[in-house]
């Protein structure tokens, strides 16, 4: 269970009554085997992972929100720092959340660099649309353009040390994201295909 009494996904009972074949079991307990790297993940090492993730997030938040609390505001480039870390962190502590809880998707399940991977990506595309103006942030102050100059600095660093990673982690991110084009060009394919049929249909008729 996390701090705020999050509960595992999928429990003890779940994955006993699974009939997937994607979920084994051996006397270290249930795995399963990842889409992306195809490496044996235990159910339970990734919860624990989880589990000491979130700490390690939580009171990191917490330190920050007081130091930007106690910041005075002509500290402007020092609030800056705080808020795009910040930013960063709960980014973090909201994949940890979505991925604990999960109970029908295994594809939620995977190796912890793979989902530092995930982490780092989806930080980037909420940079990103907080640089478009699509996403409201508390933690952005009228003028963004300091934090995110912050974000680009530091995002790789304070998730490498909030995950106990090494550097490494991230030299491997590739992988995943060429994984998800080449499974995006393939459902494009078949999506045109489908159109393509659908209207020799229309246009010929019965």
């Amino acid at each position: 269970m996390l701090t705020n009494g999050t509960k595992r996904g999928f429990t003890p009972e779940i994955l006993h009554g699974l009939k997937d074949p994607k979920v084994g079991r051996d006397p270290r307990g249930h795995y399963v085997f990842t889409l992306s790297e195809d490496v044996k993940v235990y159910f339970e090492d990734f919860y624990r992972f989880l589990e000491k993730s979130e700490k390690r997030c939580v009171e990191a938040i917490e330190e920050l929100e007081e130091k930007i609390q106690s910041s005075p505001p002509e500290k402007g480039e020092t609030l800056a720092y705080l808020r795009a870390k910040k930013i960063v962190s709960e980014r973090l502590l909201d994949s940890i959340y979505r991925h604990y809880r999960e109970d029908t998707n295994l594809g939620f399940v995977m190796s912890a660099w793979c989902f530092g991977t995930v982490v780092l990506e989806r930080v980037e595309i909420y940079r990103g649309k907080i640089s478009k103006g699509q996403i409201h942030d508390p933690n952005i102050p009228d003028y963004p353009y300091f934090v995110l100059r912050y974000i680009d600095e530091i995002y790789k660093v304070v998730l490498l040390d909030l995950l106990e990673f090494p550097e490494k982690a991230f030299s491997i991110r590739w992988q995943y994201t060429e994984l998800l084009k080449r499974y995006s060009k393939v459902l494009s394919k078949v999506t045109a295909g489908l159109h393509n049929v659908m209207l020799f249909f229309k246009v010929c008729g019965p």
